[in-house]
Parts: structure tokens; C-alpha cells; sequence
């Protein structure tokens, strides 16, 4: 079930909990996405997995969803004698709050007209503008 508004409003949400508010980010997503940002240079998913305690493969879904919210970007380290990995950063977090707004104002925009189209469904006409009805009929 989907929480109220007005719910959801009335937590105490701290600047990180807007990744779950804007992404669907779970507690694990969140704590990658924190481990990455306080890294330098980034982490491979072997890192991560290390660092928060986790099977690789879960590592790997958290940045995956990351990667998919486009709050981390993935850069290939080529070896030179052949074959490569992938080291995982933030992204720069202005764009990554330009992207928020950008999601807020289109939420806006889209719930700002649903309660247009409710109004003008669910309006009811004034008392004194409906014609009586004869009680005769």
C-alpha cells in the first residue's frame, strides 16, 4: 500500500533518505552510495562487498540499482595484458540534486493536474443552480 502524503511528509527525513524518496534505494543502496561518495577514485564491487560485509552478488545489485537511479557511474580499468574491471563513484552531486528537481517538478506538474482533473470530476454544482425538479412528475 502506498504511504499518504501528508504520512510521508511528517518523518524525520534526513538529505540521504531522498535516494529511497526519489529511487525506491534500499538501507544497503544507501549505505553503498555513502561508501562511495567517501571514497576517492571509486571501488571496485569486490571492495564494496568487503566494506559493507556483503556476498559480492549483493554488492553488486546495490550499485546496479545505483547505476539504474543514475546516482553512480561505472568506468572500465582496462589490464594491460588484457581483460578489465569496472571501478564505481557518485556522481557529482549537483547533478545528482538538478536530476531531483528536475523528478520533483515533473511529479509536481503530473499530481498538480490529476487534482485538476479530481476537481473538475468530483465538483459538485451549487445548490442554487440546480433547476428544481417537479414534484409532480
Amino acid at each position: 500500500m502506498v504511504e499518504p502524503v501528508d504520512e510521508y511528509l511528517q518523518r524525520d527525513l534526513r538529505c540521504i533518505d531522498l535516494l529511497e524518496c526519489f529511487h525506491g534505494l534500499n538501507r544497503r543502496d544507501k549505505a553503498v552510495f555513502r561508501l562511495l561518495y567517501d571514497v576517492d577514485g571509486g571501488l571496485t564491487v569486490d571492495a564494496v562487498a568487503e566494506r559493507v560485509d556483503c556476498e559480492r552478488s549483493t554488492a553488486y545489485r546495490s550499485i546496479s540499482r545505483l547505476i539504474d537511479a543514475d546516482v553512480v557511474s561505472q568506468r572500465q580499468v582496462n589490464y594491460d595484458r588484457g581483460g578489465y574491471y569496472y571501478v564505481y563513484r557518485t556522481r557529482d552531486a549537483s547533478d545528482i540534486a538538478d536530476d531531483m528537481r528536475r523528478i520533483l517538478s515533473e511529479w509536481y506538474t503530473s499530481v498538480s493536474t490529476l487534482v485538476q482533473d479530481f476537481e473538475a470530476t468530483y465538483a459538485r454544482i451549487q445548490r442554487d443552480d440546480v433547476c428544481p425538479i417537479p414534484l409532480d412528475q
